[in-house]
């Protein structure tokens, strides 16, 4: 599969490759507290973090190890993004501060999902969350997602130490 085309349009959804043309809307939707706070994400979120960010993730789907792709309703304007791990069967997501409360994480994770379900050669979808992260929570429960029956994982990131819980897909949940 050519992951560097890749686009899934599902859910109301276009979900593109980054490209460098979106670097200030990078630098717009990452360049936030929580995001800061809740992933590996350099902080500040400069134009330089931005360009080396967005190296990585190239290097990262052409190593097929993971796909990173910019959440859009029109295939243009990034609103958030939603990823891949094609190692761990992770998903990870974030939306910028000023489009949140419009189901995007939730109809993001729900497309990959059917797509790896449908498509990708992976054993099972998970989501990792921290146990104080409410919104994440309900973005994986409204994903039809729930707790998985195992340990949590400590992190540490940025010099903070930090629990994560796996959640799992419910395959009994219809997506359309």
């Amino acid at each position: 599969m050519d992951t560097h085309t890749f686009q899934l349009t599902a859910q109301g959804l276009v979900l593109r490759p980054w490209m460098s043309d979106d670097l200030d809307v990078m630098q717009e939707l990452f360049d936030e507290p929580d995001v800061a706070y809740r992933t590996p994400l350099e902080s500040p979120f400069d134009q330089t973090a931005a360009l080396r960010y967005l190296h990585s993730l190239q290097q990262a789907r052409r190593g097929n190890k993971r796909i990173h792709l910019a959440i859009t309703t029109d295939g243009q304007q990034a609103l958030g993004e939603v990823l891949l791990n094609q190692v761990t069967g992770s998903i990870g997501y974030i939306v910028g501060a000023a489009h949140r409360r419009q189901r995007l994480a939730v109809r993001a994770v729900q497309a990959v999902t059917v797509y790896v379900h449908t498509s990708a050669a992976l054993p099972r979808v998970i989501l990792e969350i921290e146990p104080d992260n409410h919104p994440g929570i309900a973005v994986a429960r409204s994903a039809g997602f729930h707790p998985a029956n195992s340990a949590s994982e400590t992190v540490t990131d940025k010099g903070r130490a930090y629990e994560i819980l796996a959640w799992e897909d419910h395959p009994t949940v219809s997506r359309g």
